[in-house]
């Protein structure tokens, strides 16, 4: 794919993030990007569906921001073994949606590791989020920092997680250093992750692959 092609692409993307079945996702982070001047908010792609929505892929996003504006697992093979992994299920993108822990990234630079009161910051955007999502019953959390934030969440009072029975799975980062290993190392990682896709898509009432 040509560099015009993609940033084409890119453009398509970003004019359509306010489409109905998105759009309440990416004005709160709008919402959430005014809040902190100097960074950026990525948005949550079109093809996700607020209604539909029924598993949350919670990511900690201690990278930089993808150029393309929106949330992704990571670097591009950390979003091709994403893919991957809900090709074989047959996890349509209708069912699942993506959020950052932190939800915001300063342009050009990398998130490194959060502190605790960074983690901690992105509770209410989380709950906000969730609001949105009212199907919304599991939360896959890929990486310690997303760990962190899925305990810290379901340490709350609010009446919304326990009407919901909210279920949380804790599964490693898509890729850096928690992805490490050697290829069979790497598979069954991999394995892990599918088995806790698996069980939500179970939990949630979705039909797997044949």
């Amino acid at each position: 794919m040509t560099a015009l092609a993609t940033e084409n692409f890119r453009e398509e993307l970003l004019s359509r993030r306010y489409e109905p079945n998105v759009a309440p996702v990416n004005e709160l982070l709008d919402v959430l990007q005014a809040t902190k001047a100097g960074t950026a908010a990525p948005y949550v792609d079109p093809m996700h569906d607020v209604d539909e929505c029924r598993i949350i892929s919670l990511y900690s996003n201690i990278g930089t921001a993808d150029p393309s504006g929106f949330i992704t697992a990571g670097d591009d093979e950390a979003a091709t073994r994403m893919l991957g992994i809900q090709w074989k299920l047959g996890l349509r993108p209708e069912f699942v949606m993506p959020w950052n822990v932190h939800p915001w990234h300063v342009p050009g630079e990398p998130n490194g590791k959060f502190t605790p009161d960074q983690i901690s910051a992105g509770l209410k955007p989380l709950l906000k989020f969730l609001a949105l999502v009212p199907r919304a019953s599991v939360i896959v959390a890929h990486g310690t920092e997303a760990n962190r934030l899925a305990n810290l969440l379901l340490k709350t009072e609010v009446p919304m997680i326990w009407r919901r029975g909210l279920k949380t799975y804790k599964v490693r980062s898509l890729s850096g250093r928690a992805f490490a290993g050697t290829p069979a190392r790497q598979e069954e990682y991999l394995a892990e992750m599918h088995t806790a896709y698996a069980d939500a898509m179970a939990r949630t009432g979705l039909a797997k692959a044949s």
